[in-house]
């Protein structure tokens, strides 16, 4: 039998958990899974930082558990790049998941498979704008674009007049829009 931890969320406290909690309980008992603890959040999902999100987190690393149910994808996760961020560290602990209404099931073969698929598309995309960055970097270059910050040595006479005027290197680089240590560098030369 395999020790299962339920997680459901909703993203502001008027709402409930109730219909999520009812309907992945019912499905464990179908699956003849063991459920050991129940998480409730009523917490936005745009945060990475969520308590109960943590306090499963400690309970997978720990490995108390062999199965995460959950309602939907979007309940646990952000983004497709925290998606796979959690599972490879959850698939690497022998940790798996599986989500109700979106029916992806990581304890079946065709569930690994779905989630390799989405992996490969999550790095497609992620190549894909990568390139479209370069082009974009290569034809600004090709335009005469600056790209980055100013050489430093364009601001050195600037630097030794305020400093000669009494200013602090504080107050130098807060008027230069540079750091401290890059104040400094300008005026030892």
């Amino acid at each position: 039998m395999k020790s299962c931890a339920i997680y459901a969320r909703v993203s502001s406290s008027d709402q409930s958990c109730e219909l999520q909690i009812t309907e992945l309980q019912e499905f464990a008992a179908r699956r003849d899974w063991n459920v050991i603890v129940i998480f409730e959040e009523k917490f936005t999902g745009t945060k990475a930082n969520r308590p109960k999100l943590n306090e499963l987190q400690r309970l997978v690393a720990e490995r108390k558990v062999d199965v995460v149910l959950i309602w939907k994808l979007d309940r646990l996760f952000r983004s497709l790049k925290d998606l796979l961020s959690m599972l490879q560290d959850w698939s690497d602990l022998g940790i798996e998941l599986c989500s109700l209404k979106d029916g992806v099931d990581l304890s079946t073969s065709s569930g690994r498979l779905l989630m390799q698929l989405i992996g490969a598309f999550a790095e497609f995309e992620g190549s894909l704008i990568r390139e479209r960055v370069r082009s974009g970097i290569a034809n600004a270059k090709r335009k005469g674009v600056q790209l980055g910050r100013p050489p430093l040595e364009d601001n050195a006479d600037h630097a030794k007049q305020l400093r000669a005027s009494g200013c602090t290197i504080r107050q130098i680089a807060k008027q230069l829009k540079i750091g401290n240590g890059s104040v400094q560098k300008l005026l030892a030369k």
